[in-house]
């Protein structure tokens, strides 16, 4: 999926946890645990591109077989879209804290995502390093489920927008009885 739509889908869990569980959950950070399997893989090749491309290096941001080769960036994919590693990732940051970083599953929401809308050589390895088993799932670029996609976030916020709660934990929250 789309890094705004790990953005956005991470936020609107994130905002319906923290009023479920009445916890301080901070959106932000998991919306950004959500969209960072995809920054840290993807970031350094399409700055390489950039500038590349900016420089007159390349006359495309496209991979065209002239500059780096970025095979390394496989094996980050594996590691950043694998439940193992972040099971593992998410014990020891509880582990650490005393506390469970609730945060963080917005990365766990993305692998979840990934695995249902990745194929080819997209697809998920979801139990990397202990297993290559993988979904061919819906290409997340296919017109329709982009719409489908955009459609449903639409209204889901439209839902949380409508049923908001004052809820204590939120940011306008403080931010109104901090002025006052």
């Amino acid at each position: 999926m789309d890094i705004a739509s790990h953005a956005l889908w991470s936020a609107a869990a994130g905002i319906v946890a923290r009023r479920k569980l009445k916890q301080p959950i901070r959106v932000g950070l998991v919306a950004l645990w959500g969209v960072l399997p995809d920054i840290v893989v993807f970031a350094i090749p399409a700055a390489v591109r950039i500038w590349r491309y900016v420089s007159g290096a390349s006359k495309t941001l496209l991979p065209d077989g002239s500059g780096p080769h970025f095979d390394w960036a496989w094996s980050v994919y594996n590691f950043t879209h694998s439940a193992v590693v972040f099971a593992v990732c998410f014990g020891a940051v509880w582990l650490l804290l005393r506390k469970p970083p609730l945060e963080m599953l917005g990365w766990a929401l993305h692998i979840v995502i990934d695995v249902f809308t990745h194929r080819g050589i997209f697809a998920v390895k979801f139990l990397w390093p202990i297993s290559s088993v993988h979904i061919d799932g819906i290409r997340w670029e296919e017109p329709w489920f982009l719409g489908a996609n955009f459609t449903a976030l639409a209204a889901v916020y439209l839902l949380l927008w409508k049923y908001r709660v004052r809820d204590p934990s939120s940011e306008e929250h403080r931010a109104k009885h901090l002025s006052a």
